[in-house]
């Protein structure tokens, strides 16, 4: 149950964080620079949930791996 838990929770935070710097990325037809795209990603704690995440879901798949 723990395991299911630790993934489900894994994968909203990866499906969170990843919509969210997608819909970041609307501010590159305005006229931002890639680099400026990512200096600003780095700065929203919000986009931090895609790899958090993923090392929840990798934790979940290898730490349990037979129950």
């Amino acid at each position: 149950m723990g395991k299911l838990f630790l993934f489900l929770l894994g994968f909203g935070l990866a499906v969170t964080g990843g919509v969210t710097i997608i819909a970041y990325m609307n501010f590159l037809p305005a006229g931002i620079e890639w680099t400026d795209y990512l200096i600003f990603i780095k700065s929203r704690p919000e986009c931090y949930f895609l790899p958090v995440g993923f090392l929840l879901m990798v934790i979940a798949l290898y730490r349990y791996p037979n129950t």
